[in-house]
Order: C-alpha cells, then structure tokens, then sequence
C-alpha cells in the first residue's frame, strides 16, 4: 500500500524490524552485492527504500553523501550507516560485517585455490582469459568516472597532472590525493563554480515518504544520533587501539621489516587515502606491491582483481588477496597457507577496522560536513584526480596483459613503464580488443564478459 501523504505515514509506515530481522536483510544484501559500488547502492536502495521502506529516499541520499566524503568503500560504509540508524552500535557492526564476509569468505577460499592449483595448464588458461577481460573493466570504470567528473577544463587539467605524476613520476598516491584535495580547497576559495561538487539526486518526480528511520527521529527514539564531545572520545577511546594496536604489536614482536609489520602498515595506511573507489587505490597497490615490496608479480595483481570482480561485496576485497600472497611468500616458521589465512585477516582487519570508526564518530556530525562547501569542492578535485589515476591503472595493466616484457626508462628524473614490442602476445591483444568491445559498445556486464573471456582463453591455449 503506497505511503500517499505525510499524515497518513505513521499509520501505513512499516513496524520497525526487529535486529533479528534485520540480520536476515543484511545477510541477504551481503551475498548478493555484486557488481562494485553503484549495483551494491542500487541493491540497497532497492531493499532498504523501495522494498522495506527502512530509510526515506532523502535520508538515503544524504548518509551516501557523507560517506562519498570518506576513505573506503562507500557503499558498506553505508550500510553500516544505515545500520548503525536502526540499531546503534550493534546494527552498524552487523550491516557492516555481512556485507563483507559473504565475499571474504569466498576470496579466501579462491586465494587457496590459486595458490594451489595456479600452474595447472586448464586454470592458467582460464586466468589467461581473465586478465584480458579485468583490463576491459578497468577502461570502462575510467570511463564512467570520467563522465562523473570531468565537468570542465580545471577538472581535466587535474586529471592529466595525476595521470602524469603517478605514471612518469612515480608520485605516490596518497600524496596525489593531498595535492588534488588541497587544490580544490584554495580552487574554492578563488573560483567556487569551478570546483562546485555536484551530489546524488533522487528521481524525478519521485514520491517522497517517511521512512522508519524519519519516523524514528520524529519520535525522538535516536538520542544515539545525537552529536556528543564526550561520544566522540569514547568512539577514539575504544576504536583507534582496535584498529592500530594488533599492528603496533606486530611491529614490537616481529620488527619492522617483517611481511607481518609491512602489511599492517601498508593497508592501515590504504584506509585513510582510499578516496574514490577501488581501482583508484590500485594504481597504488600496484606500483608499491609489486614494484617496491616485491609481494607479487604484475600478472597475480591482475589475476587478483580478476577474482575479485567475480564476488559479492566491496571490490577493494582485492587487497585481501595481496595481504595473502605476501604472508604466503614470507611465511616464517609457519605453514604457507596458514601463514597466507592470516595475512588474508590481517589486511581485512585494516583496511575494514577504519570504515566502522569513520561511522560511528562522523555520522552525527554529517550535517555540518554535508553544507561544507569547501570540503566539496576538495572532494571534486580529488575525483578529478582519480580518473588520471584509473587510466594509468588501466595502462599498466595494459602493457602487462598484453606484452610479455616491460622496461621502466629512467631518463631526466622520468620512470615510465615501457613495452619491449617484440614481446606483444596477440592472443592477449585481440582477447583485450574483444572484451572492450564487448562491455563499451555493446553494453554486455561484467560477470557475462569474464565468463567468455574465461572461456576463450581455454580455447586459445
């Protein structure tokens, strides 16, 4: 029955769910989220606005606002949002966990499988076909970034200094995400059309209604909602030591150089830089990953992104698959794959630990933050930023997918990536060629243009 007027909301509006059944939704959102952050916001706004009408639409758009400002992946951040709304603290832990441990517990399981089964000549063919398929994807997501953010000639002229920076210079992301944050805030101040953020609408003509949570809020039922000094000290209190202190430990028992230190380290150090998405971060996993601290080989970071675009979940579970080939290479005393399983829980305790405690201390202060003007426009430039970042992603996954050999040419304070064209596999090229095709003129999804890459590489070994 439609919520037709305002009035008439708090007699048709659905009976607040108990955490029980809360569980269940969480569950079911958490197995089925596929197709990286816009189908996993779509799939909530579906289950949670449409469907069960926990949340009203611009209440909705408002918390994905918040959490677009944030590190992370956004859409669990939301949903520990929308959790943490209903039932305090323990609903934000139960949104935020189901959302990520169907996937997890699937990419752990093929990261045992790769490391197990990797050289058998039906899986490397198989992972063949992948590679050319994540490089289709990666070009795409560029794309549709790009459309998002490249509203006009400053945004552009950002994109192309980060894309040159990373790429010739070799600038590590984090401080390319500084920069392009820090010249959206003064670009503010001079030119504030320029760097004017644009938000998420709702639909045209759509009907408006109260939500459960409206609801709540009207009764007066979420003191916890309520920004508070002493709150906020406790969320510190009790939140930082959860996320920092096993890697603080790590470091005082194994030193600083172990893989153990190195990895805490590295992905605490991910979830505070994580701006604009996944692939923005994986240029930067990319290049310090495999180029700097030598955990894999350009092809296993492709292969890695591969399975991750084939699970439920945040895409940036990829980084759980690096977490487990560098524990599973430098595993000590213990067993290898035992070694990899912690590694894998290390790096999602990192990089996850940050997302509840952005929650749990911001959310009350979303407001203040949502009318900062300035703050947009900072994250304006640094979506801009991120499309030169993705596209020298999508480039060095290029030039190893479809060239077997790659030389970096240091000339004049430059080190860009080149190919040795003599190496160029046409099978990977003509693969790469049909998998773009395949999801940029003809439209067909991710997981169908996996499948037949999948296949066709079988067919081309």
């Amino acid at each position: 029955m439609p919520l037709a007027t305002s009035s008439e909301t708090a007699i048709t509006a659905p009976s607040v769910p108990t955490l029980a059944q809360a569980v269940k939704v969480w569950a079911r959102i958490g197995c089925l989220s596929f197709g990286g952050p816009a189908g996993q916001i779509a799939l909530m706004h579906k289950e949670l606005v449409d469907d069960r009408r926990w949340i009203g639409e611009q209440r909705f758009l408002h918390a994905l606002n918040y959490c677009m400002l944030l590190p992370g992946p956004e859409a669990q951040q939301l949903a520990i949002y929308i959790g943490w709304l209903m039932h305090r603290t323990i609903g934000g832990l139960v949104a935020g966990l189901l959302f990520i441990v169907p996937g997890a517990l699937v990419m752990l399981g093929l990261s045992l499988l790769y490391v197990s089964y990797r050289h058998v000549p039906l899986v490397d063919a198989v992972f063949f076909g992948v590679k050319a398929a994540v490089l289709a994807v990666v070009v795409e997501a560029g794309l549709r970034i790009s459309r998002r953010a490249l509203k006009n000639r400053a945004m552009v002229v950002i994109a192309i200094a980060a894309f040159i920076g990373i790429y010739l210079f070799k600038i590590p992301f984090p401080v390319i995400i500084l920069a392009a944050g820090l010249v959206g805030w003064l670009g503010h101040r001079h030119a504030p059309t320029t760097f004017a953020g644009g938000g998420h609408g709702g639909k045209p003509g759509a009907p408006e209604f109260k939500g459960i949570v409206d609801l709540m809020f009207e009764r007066g039922e979420l003191d916890h909602a309520r920004p508070s000094t002493s709150k906020a000290f406790k969320i510190c209190a009790i939140w930082l030591p959860l996320w920092l202190a096993p890697v603080v430990m790590l470091w005082l028992l194994t030193g600083r150089t172990s893989v153990w230190t190195q990895v805490g380290g590295f992905f605490s150090t991910m979830a505070v830089v994580t701006f604009g998405g996944a692939y923005a971060v994986l240029a930067y996993v990319a290049q310090a990953a495999v180029e700097t601290l030598g955990w894999l080989a350009p092809g296993e970071m492709i292969d890695g992104l591969g399975l991750a675009e084939t699970t439920p979940g945040p895409l940036i579970l990829v980084l759980q698959f690096v977490g487990f080939l560098a524990a599973y290479r430098a595993p000590g005393g213990l067993d290898p794959l035992l070694a990899g399983g912690l590694g894998a829980f290390l790096t999602l305790w990192v990089t996850f630990t940050p997302c509840f405690f952005w929650i749990f201390l911001g959310a009350p202060y979303v407001e203040a933050l949502r009318g900062n003007r300035a703050l947009s426009a900072a994250l304006t430039a640094i979506t801009a930023a991120v499309v030169g970042v993705v596209m020298n992603l999508a480039l060095w996954f290029a030039l190893h997918v479809i060239f077997r050999e790659v030389r970096s040419l240091e000339f004049l304070g430059l080190a860009p990536d080149l190919p040795v064209l003599s190496s160029l596999d046409w099978r990977a090229a003509v693969l790469s060629a049909a998998a773009m095709m395949a999801m940029l003129r003809f439209k067909i999804g991710m997981i169908p243009t996996l499948a037949a890459a999948s296949l066709a590489g079988v067919m081309f070994a």
